[in-house]
């Protein structure tokens, strides 16, 4: 790896996966950092025994919060790339690699995950929603991003200073795109495993969130 790159994870009561998604991340990475969103379980022993450094919301805030004060530290830090990823094992750790090789090899300044290239263990429901917001927000953006939703993504620290997010959920994310294609940074995506855990709830609520995401087009369009 030619530059030091770390790993943020936002984390809301994940102590019984958080541990693992750490201990494999620290191998690709020089540093993982988990933010703690206000978890009431032990999501910040777990984190810490796995080795992470971790930085806590007193109260849960939200998932964008969550990356927000990610970014803040990553800004004051002296790494050149920082790798997102969930807590909850839908991301595995071991494809880190795959973000950084291809930010290398194609010049680009954020790297997305794609799990459209093989939809068979995604929900329906997820599908759908997906593969809409997923074309509205490369019309915002400017760029094709097959899957924007996808929190599993690289971003190099020139991104920073035009990321300016002015949402605290799971818009965030979307956000965060748009603001970076405008300012005329290059996204490319990476195909990435599909791992969902069955009778597993998501924190995704369809009707709040396909609100949120509509006032954000609002704003955009």
């Amino acid at each position: 790896m030619s530059s030091r790159c770390i790993a943020l994870i936002p984390a809301y009561n994940e102590a019984a996966r958080v541990g693992e998604v750490v201990v494999v991340a620290r191998r690709h990475v020089d540093e993982v950092v988990v933010v703690d969103d206000g978890s009431t379980d032990e999501t910040v022993a777990a984190a810490e025994k796995a080795g992470a450094k971790v930085l806590r919301h007193p109260q849960n805030r939200g998932k964008g919060a969550a990356i927000a004060t990610a970014l803040d530290y990553f800004g004051g830090s002296n790494a050149e790339m920082a790798i997102l990823l969930d807590a909850d094992g839908q991301h595995d750790p071991s494809e880190i690699d795959k973000f950084v090789d291809a930010a290398e090899e194609e010049r680009a300044d954020v790297v997305v995950g794609t799990r459209m290239d093989d939809v068979r263990m995604m929900p329906r429901v997820r599908l759908w929603t997906n593969r809409f917001t997923s074309r509205v927000t490369s019309r915002l953006a400017g760029q094709r991003i097959p899957d924007s939703q996808c929190g599993f993504r690289l971003l190099r620290r020139t991104v920073l200073k035009d990321l300016k997010p002015s949402t605290a959920r799971f818009e965030t994310e979307t956000e965060m795109l748009i603001q970076a294609s405008r300012a005329g940074h290059k996204i490319v995506s990476v195909p990435i495993r599909t791992i969902y855990e069955p009778g597993r709830a998501s924190r995704v609520h369809p009707w709040r969130d396909t609100v949120r995401f509509f006032k954000l087009v609002g704003k955009y369009w």
